[in-house]
């Protein structure tokens, strides 16, 4: 993508989604941070269904500490790796009582340091409750990444620590949000909705709505569209999501 295009393709992201909200329900940065850990490897849907239960129990971490790692574990057995996330969520309750005074910290530094807690999960915690200018890689932010071609990066870690650089200050705060709305409802992995894109003119690849993921739909020539021809690469986004 030109780098003259990116500012546009933000614009038209919010005018898409004016109001971009994590779909994670929590009421504090606690909860938002074992929200954000539950939902590795599974959905935000999925983990909604347990959460209530969890916080009800144990909304801050030193009541969550008190709880029997196994009474975690039935409350969030529908989850996956629910075993390894219940006893990350005693611990890092541990950690935060014993060494942060029962505070979500802000640093990354300081949140990756939490059992548990790895870059993209600070770096949405830090995104969502601190306003830091992060963007947190998903499977679908780095397909999206791929097929756009903001940044170069073959790692989500590379990518998120790419992208902050290249997104306009008045985007950054949401542009996490937004590349993820696109890719979960838009540029899907298989039959993306091209069409329907509201950046598609910008995009340097187009897919087509019958194409199967990774592989371009009539290379050189845009679905719908009467602008210029653009000469198509090869897809970056080859592996199943």
């Amino acid at each position: 993508m030109n780098k003259q295009d990116i500012p546009e393709l933000f614009r038209r992201l919010r005018e898409q989604w004016p109001d971009p909200r994590p779909t994670l329900v929590f009421q504090n940065n606690f909860e938002l941070l074992c929200a954000v850990l539950l939902s590795a490897q599974t959905t935000d849907t999925a983990v909604n269904r347990v959460t209530p239960e969890l916080f009800e129990k144990a909304p801050d971490p030193e009541r969550m500490q008190l709880l029997d790692t196994a009474e975690i574990e039935r409350i969030i057995s529908s989850l996956g790796l629910y075993r390894n996330k219940a006893r990350h969520l005693k611990e890092l309750s541990r950690v935060l009582v014993t060494r942060f005074n029962g505070e979500v910290p802000e640093s990354e530094a300081d949140l990756t340091a939490l059992p548990g807690v790895g870059i993209k999960t600070a770096r949405v915690v830090r995104n969502i409750a601190f306003g830091a200018g992060t963007v947190a890689v998903d499977t679908h932010i780095f397909r999206v990444n791929s097929r756009l071609g903001l940044v170069s990066g073959k790692t989500p870690e590379a990518v998120s620590s790419a992208l902050p650089a290249v997104i306009p200050p008045e985007f950054i705060h949401d542009a996490h949000h937004w590349l993820i709305y696109l890719g979960r409802h838009i540029c899907r992995a298989r039959n993306p909705l091209c069409r329907e894109c509201p950046v598609r003119d910008l995009c340097r690849f187009e897919f087509g709505e019958d194409s199967r993921a990774g592989k371009p739909a009539n290379p050189g020539k845009r679905a719908g569209s009467a602008g210029p021809r653009r000469k198509a690469g090869k897809s970056g986004d080859q592996r199943k999501s």
